[in-house]
């Protein structure tokens, strides 16, 4: 196993044992994906056969819900209902309509797609080859019923970078382009590399939108703040056994340390 690959499963194991000394307590589970099909070698490309197993296990849990029924039920004390399950992507590639949506209504799996609408509108590419979707390709996900699109801003900005005004011209464009495009209104948004933005845009996020997701694993509990949503990172690494791991709400600790990274490496690099 290539070093880099062993050291990613050495910090799964890990996080495994750390949910064993404190195991995650009830609430909402937000996974996040990216891209479907293993069309690129990148950690969060997973192969179909993959996701097509996960959102099967996902189905038989009879846990699945809407991001919007999830918030609901955030919003409200726990029950005996099991905890909701809520399936986001970022982003906006190809791959989310060729192969992911395909896979999702097969399995009937709502899914929110939270879009970065420069790549889209200018047919520009994302990191590491990632093709973006078309306005007519998004535009029949909606189609399935089962598809929420929300923003992750226009041009995937930091927004720790941006003062209150920018952040809103990011948030606007963005907005406006998903319903002119679509005639949707995006309710939900998510911050780029789950980086919080500054003091000024995380008040143009609440003023606009419904919730904010960030990063974090473990559960969100009941009653929180649904701008500081906690997600999951779903890796090809994961398989079905981290993978069912982070549906149970743990794996926090790898999370954890995946945010420290990313504070270091994003947090005051260029917008």
């Amino acid at each position: 196993m290539p070093a880099r690959a062993a050291l990613r499963q050495a910090v799964k194991v890990a996080a495994a044992a750390a949910d064993r000394l404190r195991p995650p307590g009830p609430g909402v589970v937000v996974l996040i994906y990216h891209r479907v099909g293993a069309r690129t070698p990148v950690e969060v490309d997973l192969p179909a056969g993959l996701f097509e197993e996960q959102m099967a296990m996902l189905a038989d849990s009879g846990r699945v819900a809407t991001l919007d029924d999830a918030l609901e039920r955030l919003r409200s004390a726990p029950s005996t209902v099991p905890d909701p399950v809520a399936v986001t992507f970022d982003d906006g590639t190809q791959d989310f309509a060729e192969v992911a949506v395909p896979i999702l209504a097969q399995h009937q799996i709502p899914a929110t797609l939270y879009v970065a609408t420069d790549f889209i509108e200018q047919g520009r590419s994302f990191p590491d080859d990632g093709r973006p979707l078309s306005w007519a390709a998004l535009g029949d996900t909606l189609s399935t019923g089962l598809v929420t699109v929300g923003s992750h801003t226009h041009t995937h900005a930091l927004l720790d970078r941006l003062d209150g005004e920018r952040a809103e011209d990011e948030l606007v464009r963005s907005v406006e382009l998903i319903g002119d495009r679509l005639g949707v209104t995006a309710r939900h948004f998510a911050y780029p590399k789950a980086v919080l933005g500054s003091a000024g845009a995380e008040d143009a996020v609440r003023r606009r939108f419904a919730s904010a997701a960030l990063g974090g694993g473990r559960p969100n509990p009941y009653g929180c703040d649904p701008y500081r949503l906690r997600r999951s990172a779903i890796q090809r690494l994961d398989g079905m056994r981290w993978f069912g791991h982070k549906v149970g709400g743990g794996m926090g600790l790898e999370e954890s340390l995946r945010r420290q990274v990313n504070r270091i490496r994003y947090v005051g690099a260029p917008s």
